[in-house]
C-alpha cells in the first residue's frame, strides 16, 4: 500500500525505534513548519536508559496544542508522562473540517517521528486521547491505529468514525451529563455501547457537569493508563 493511500486510510507509519538524537527536557516546540506551532513536553525526571510512557493529545474545536498540555502537565512530572500535542491546521481537525483524513494526520505522524527518533518511548504504553472534537479524531484514530496505540483517551467525545479496526487498544471514555455542547445522549450513549459491541475494554465514566474535563477526571485517566494509583 502506498503512503499517499496510507494516509487517506488514516494509518499512521511512525513507530517507536532506536533513539538517535538529542533528547532535552522540558517544553518544547516542535517546528514543524505549521502556520500554529505542536508542542511536546518531557518531564524532568525523564532518562534515556527507560522508556518512557506517551500520550499524543489532541485539542477541541478553536483550541490550541498547549491547552492539553496546561491540562495534564504537572501529572506528567509524577508518573514520567511525555505529552505531545500537536495542532490542527485549521480551527478543527481535518477529518472534522472535510470528512477526510488530510494534512492534520501527516503533521501527526511528523511530530511522532521526531519524538521516537529522540525519545526512548515505551511501545506498550502508548496512547492517544483528546477532549471534544480531539477525542472523536482520537476515537476515530486510535481505532484505525490500534497497532500503534494501546490506549485510547476520549473526554466528551462527539462521535466517532474509524477507516478500519486494527489492534485492540483499551478505550477511557468520559462524558458530563449535563454537557450541551455534545449532549451525552447523543453522543458517549452511543458511542460507548458501540465500543463494547465490538469487543473493546471500555472504562467509561459519567460525571454531574458540563463540556469540560474535570481536574479528578484527568487524574483517574491517566491512573487508568499508567496503572498508577494518583492522589
Amino acid at each position: 500500500m502506498g503512503s499517499e493511500n496510507s494516509r487517506t486510510q488514516g494509518r499512521l507509519r511512525a513507530r517507536p525505534g532506536k533513539v538517535t538524537g538529542a533528547a532535552p527536557v522540558g517544553l518544547q516546540p516542535l517546528m514543524l513548519g505549521a502556520s500554529r506551532d505542536s508542542y511536546l513536553y518531557v518531564p524532568l525526571g525523564y532518562r534515556t536508559q527507560r522508556s518512557a510512557p506517551l500520550v499524543l493529545l489532541l485539542h477541541g474545536a478553536g483550541g490550541h496544542a498547549r491547552q492539553g498540555l496546561e491540562v495534564l502537565r504537572d501529572l506528567a512530572d509524577t508518573t514520567g508522562l511525555l505529552l505531545l500535542a500537536p495542532a490542527s491546521r485549521e480551527r478543527t481537525w481535518d477529518l472534522l473540517v472535510g470528512r477526510r483524513y488530510g494534512p492534520d494526520l501527516a503533521l501527526i505522524d511528523r511530530a511522532l517521528e521526531q519524538t521516537f527518533s529522540r525519545y526512548a518511548i515505551d511501545p506498550a504504553r502508548l496512547a492517544i486521547g483528546g477532549f471534544s472534537d480531539g477525542a472523536s479524531y482520537a476515537l476515530s484514530l486510535g481505532i484505525t491505529n490500534g497497532d500503534l496505540f494501546t490506549h485510547v483517551l476520549a473526554f466528551s467525545p462527539g462521535f466517532m468514525v474509524p477507516a478500519g479496526q486494527t489492534g485492540s487498544p483499551r478505550i477511557f471514555v468520559s462524558h458530563g451529563t449535563r454537557d450541551r455542547v455534545l449532549p451525552i445522549d447523543r453522543c458517549s450513549h452511543r458511542i460507548v455501547p458501540s465500543l463494547k459491541h465490538d469487543g473493546y475494554d471500555v472504562h467509561y465514566r459519567e460525571f454531574d457537569g458540563g463540556h469540560t474535563i474535570l481536574p479528578e477526571i484527568a487524574l483517574e485517566a491517566v491512573g487508568w493508563f499508567t496503572q498508577e494509583k494518583l492522589t
